[in-house]
Formats: structure tokens, C-alpha cells, sequence
């Protein structure tokens, strides 16, 4: 038995070598670059820490000692679901047996201990998303020179996320929202409803992408995702609102954000304004959730020929991957305060999307790294910074998308036997057992 556990460890980690070397390298470059180069180039002997994750440690900390009714409470400044504070719990338990304390940074406490073992296990559990996005590559039939190429432009995006703001409860929840993606685009719908309940628990961003993931499903199987994708966030809410009613209420539903901290958009004034300079941002969510269904319409009307009890075909996988990445973006046109990392859902799985061919998957990844990093900038113009963000996330999707708009028409291949040639079927999947035609997300506006 453990021999062959070893032998079927030793496969996984050969598949998914690219994402696991791309994850390694990025615990290396994170930990040197946060504890020795900025702070050589700063002039400071200060660590640069992502500020961020020290709330969510601290509300983590007060779940492993079962005390949820300060999750909500300061300092941990939570205003995700609970799910955020449980993937952290396992360090904070290490962390307590180690006796290190998570006293945030200050000036007499520039270079806490505790990030030596944070910061590898919040890089580390972020690589979730490197692992889903070259599971979708190798399920799309990807070379592995393309996967490789796609693990290292995705840890480049990934640094935003998890090593300059500390949040891998984003990271996380994209992750398993792909692997439940995956499992609907090979017929496992159980197994994709959980997961994108767990994925929902963690982050509920992903809801946005809910509605593209309904209009694939037949009407019978409706209840039963929704079901399964609501059970997780229901049941951590549910304790936290029985221990704190008014503090989870008001967190989980005003999510507020500071435009004086962050970046402030053009919606800024706009938006409800709340004790201590905040504004709300659930207002801006709801044009975005409504925008999302929207596309889902689009996409159960595009994709009514798919059989959705059959493994999709390469395109339909294609299309749904690039609606998602467009569902997930579109929260930063309507946002009333931005932060840079709010960028990296969208560009992480346009980025997957593009793995059609070599141009799309070179200019996509280039112009996704570009905005992912050009967002760190202080630059704090409500139509400077964020009007080039949106721009550049919106040119990001089109680069993706392009393939699809040029490439192949509803379930045909383009034939190379010359202009008088029968074009021959859309390519399926490994394993499929019926042909599933669809249109590209680009096709009706395209051609």
C-alpha cells in the first residue's frame, strides 16, 4: 500500500511538475526579495510585508481558539467570508505550538519571525491556482512547453496576490473555482458543485462566476449545484453570525474599502460612505453580479447545442474559461475602490483561456504581467490609474479571445487540404463519448 502511494505521488508530482517548480521558485524570489532586496534597496531593515495577511492570521487565530465571534472584529479588519480565516488556521496552529507571536510590524518590530513561516505557506497554498490552471492546459491538450510557459507567466501574476498583499484566500477560491470548471467540463457535477461551494467559502469574488457555470448545466441538475455551491459559505456564516451577529452582518455586507488608503475610482463618490472615511462596495458588486448574468444569457444562448451531460468539447472548454475571465474582470469597472490585486482573477484566467496557440498565450501573458505590475504604482488618479487598469485588463481579455474570433467557427476546424476541402469535426476531448459543437466568445460580435 505506502509503495503504491509513493509510485502514485511520484506520477502526480511528474504531471504537475511545471506549477510545483514555478510555486518553489516563487517561495525562493518572495522570501529573499521581502526579507533582503527591498529592504537593501529601501535603505531600511524592515522587512516589506504584505500588511494585509496579518488581520487575516489574527481572525484565524481566533478560530483555532474557538472564538468566531471575532472574526469579525478589530483588528482582524475581515470583510470576506469565513473560508479566508480557515485556510490560515493550520499556520496559526503551528505558529501557537511554536510559541511565535503575531504581533503586526512596527518600528520596534520590523522583522517579525513569523512571516519565515507564513510567508511559504501563503505562497504555497496559493500555488492552488497554478495547479488548476495546468490541469485546464493539459485537459485543452496543451504541449508541455506551452504548460511550462503558462506555470511561469501565472507564478509572474500570482506575485500580486500572494507575496506583495497577502491574500491567498483569492488565490485559493479562483483555484478550486477552475477545478470545479474542470469537473463540469468532464460531466462531474457533484464534484464541481462542492467545489465551488468550498471556493465561494473562501472568497466569494468567484460568484461572479456562478452564472456562466449555470448556463452549462441542464435544468434537472440546477438544484442540486446550487445546492452544494451555497451548503460551505452557508454553514461558516451561519456560526459566525450565531456568535456576532451585527459585526458579521455588517462586514459581509458593506464591504468596505478606504479611498484614502487605496486607490479611488471615478464610482468613488458614488458609493454610500461610511464611519472613518470608507465607502461601501457592495452597492458597485451587485452592477457587477448583474453584468455577469448578463454574459451567462449570452452563454446559454451561444452554447444551446451542448450537451452538458458529455465531456465539452476543446472549444466549449475554451469559451467557458474566457467568459469566466471576463465575469471575474468585470468587477474592476465597477469597483469604487481598487486595490492592484483585484486585477489578478481576471488576468490569471484570461491567461489560461489564451492557451490556443503560442501568439495568444505570448501577447496575452505580456500584456497580464504589464498590468498586473504596473498596478503596484502609487499613482492614485481616479481616472488615471484606474481608466489604464480597465483598459488594460479589457485589451488582456481581447488578446485571449482572439484565437476564438479568428480561428474556428461553431464546431469546424479549419481543413488544410486546400478551399474545396469538407471541414471536419470540432476535436473532443480525451474520453469523450459524444460531440459537443459550441461558438467562441468572440463569434457573434467577430464574424
Amino acid at each position: 500500500m505506502i509503495s503504491e502511494l509513493k509510485a502514485r505521488g511520484a506520477r502526480w508530482c511528474t504531471r504537475r511538475l511545471f506549477p510545483l517548480l514555478a510555486a518553489a521558485g516563487l517561495i525562493l524570489i518572495g522570501m529573499a526579495t521581502t526579507t533582503l532586496a527591498e529592504p537593501k534597496m529601501l535603505g531600511t531593515a524592515a522587512w516589506s510585508l504584505p500588511d494585509d495577511l496579518w488581520g487575516t492570521m489574527v481572525a484565524a487565530q481566533r478560530l483555532v481558539h474557538l472564538h468566531p465571534g471575532g472574526l469579525y472584529t478589530q483588528p482582524t479588519a475581515l470583510i470576506t467570508f469565513p473560508g479566508a480565516a480557515v485556510v490560515l488556521a493550520p499556520l496559526v496552529a503551528l505558529t501557537d505550538a511554536a510559541g511565535l507571536s503575531l504581533a503586526h510590524q512596527s518600528p520596534g518590530n520590523g522583522q517579525p519571525v513569523v512571516w519565515l513561516v507564513a510567508g511559504p505557506y501563503t505562497i504555497a497554498i496559493s500555488a492552488v491556482a497554478l495547479l488548476a490552471a495546468d490541469a485546464l492546459a493539459e485537459r485543452m491538450e496543451a504541449s508541455r512547453v506551452k504548460r511550462a510557459f503558462l506555470a511561469g507567466a501565472g507564478a509572474l501574476l500570482l506575485w500580486s496576490v500572494a507575496v506583495e498583499w497577502g491574500h491567498p484566500e483569492d488565490a485559493i477560491a479562483v483555484g478550486l473555482l477552475l477545478f470545479a470548471i474542470l469537473g463540469l467540463s468532464g460531466g462531474r457535477h457533484v464534484r464541481a458543485g462542492w467545489l465551488t461551494g468550498l471556493a465561494i467559502a473562501v472568497q466569494p469574488l468567484v460568484l461572479l462566476a456562478v452564472p456562466i457555470m449555470l448556463a452549462t448545466l441542464q435544468a434537472r441538475r440546477l438544484a442540486g449545484f446550487l445546492g452544494r455551491a451555497a451548503a460551505p459559505a452557508a454553514a461558516l456564516l451561519g456560526v459566525a453570525a450565531a456568535a456576532n451577529w451585527g459585526a458579521t452582518l455588517h462586514a459581509v455586507t458593506s464591504q468596505p474599502n478606504w479611498p484614502a488608503v487605496d486607490h479611488p475610482t471615478p464610482w468613488t463618490p458614488l458609493a454610500p460612505h461610511l464611519a472613518g472615511g470608507a465607502v461601501a462596495g457592495g452597492p458597485g458588486r451587485v452592477v457587477a453580479v448583474l453584468l455577469a448574468c448578463a454574459f451567462a444569457l449570452v452563454v446559454r444562448r451561444t452554447l444551446a447545442s451542448t450537451r452538458t451531460g458529455d465531456p465539452w468539447t476543446l472549444q466549449t472548454l475554451r469559451d467557458l474559461l474566457w467568459w469566466t475571465a471576463a465575469a471575474l474582470a468585470v468587477r474592476c469597472a465597477f469597483e469604487p475602490v481598487m486595490v492592484a490585486f483585484y486585477l489578478w482573477p481576471g488576468l490569471a484566467v484570461a491567461l489560461i483561456a489564451s492557451t490556443w496557440n503560442w501568439r495568444a498565450l505570448i501577447t496575452t501573458s505580456a500584456m497580464a504581467v504589464i498590468v498586473s505590475f504596473g498596478a503596484q504604482s502609487e499613482w492614485r488618479s481616479p481616472w488615471g490609474w484606474w481608466g489604464l487598469m480597465v483598459s488594460g485588463l479589457a485589451l488582456t481579455l481581447l488578446l485571449a479571445g482572439l484565437p476564438a474570433r479568428r480561428g474556428l467557427r461553431p464546431g469546424r476546424r479549419r481543413s488544410r487540404a486546400g478551399p474545396g476541402a469538407r471541414p471536419t469535426p470540432a476535436p473532443r476531448m480525451r474520453g469523450a463519448t459524444a460531440e459537443c459543437r459550441s461558438t467562441g466568445p468572440l463569434h457573434a460580435a467577430g464574424q
